[in-house]
């Protein structure tokens, strides 16, 4: 038996508006309830900007933690501008964010990354930040597509910082820019450091993120390509008339796949 790996539930998995009404707190509770181990903050689900001050996210952090679990914080920023320069204020500011809840990640959208790193800059912002900075791949073609993000990680090494940051492969994302999974797995398995756990339903612009079908061949394929022992993100929708049961169901499921 293979040894079971550490699952976060995604705030966003248990309903954007139950988070934004009810805060993340309550969530993060039935995280624990589950049996994960880490909890994803999304700061886009916040009910108020206030809910981002450092005070704030400081309590929130506090409170996490006390139910033995880590966190992650989610931004939908992106680290690159449609230019392709870096977002340095982005990058500043999603730091700060997730120092203050004493997150392990602070994950970021790739953007329009180019060709060029600016990974000196990005090394200065994080040299006294005690956050792991990772990009996902998203759903549009600016920061989504598979030459994106092996055009990025070159580009790091080129510029003499390799490893400076690492990737949330978000499994289900790929589809929105018909890109099989599989493939993308194979070139950036080495840089991932989080997965995103999810398949989708529908196509085009009426594609919804869903749960993996029990005997997914192509999703277990994709695991076994990325690395083992990184946590993985459940990112799809629990069944809103048995919340508790479908998580602990999933988490347990993850842990072990």
């Amino acid at each position: 038996m293979t040894d079971a790996v550490d699952v976060v539930i995604v705030a966003s998995a248990f309903g954007m508006d139950a988070v934004r009404t009810h805060g993340h707190l309550k969530w993060a509770d039935a995280s624990k309830r589950a049996g994960a181990t880490g909890f994803e903050v999304r700061r886009e689900l916040f009910a108020d900007e206030t809910d981002a001050a450092p005070q704030a996210l400081r309590a929130l952090g506090k409170e996490i933690a006390a139910l033995g679990l880590w966190s992650v914080y989610s931004t939908p920023a992106s680290l690159y501008m449609p230019d392709g320069g870096l977002d340095a204020d982005a990058l500043r500011v999603s730091i700060e964010e997730a120092i203050a809840l004493g997150a392990r990640f602070v994950k970021l959208q790739l953007g329009g990354f180019g060709a060029e790193a600016k990974a000196a800059v990005i090394a200065d912002y994080m040299r006294c930040a005690d956050v792991r900075l990772v990009v996902e791949n998203g759903q549009l073609a600016e920061g989504g597509s598979l030459g994106q993000f092996t055009g990025l990680f070159e580009a790091l090494e080129r510029e003499g910082h390799a490893g400076l940051l690492g990737m949330t492969f978000d499994i289900g994302n790929w589809a929105w820019r018909d890109v099989a999974p599989l493939d993308a797995a194979g070139p950036l398995a080495a840089y991932v450091e989080y997965i995103h756990c999810k398949t989708t339903v529908g196509e085009g612009a009426r594609r919804f993120p869903a749960a993996p079908a029990a005997g997914d061949t192509q999703f277990a394929a994709v695991l076994d390509k990325l690395p083992r022992h990184v946590p993985r993100g459940i990112e799809f929708p629990f069944d809103a008339n048995r919340i508790d049961a479908d998580a602990a169901h999933y988490v347990a499921w993850l842990a072990a796949a």
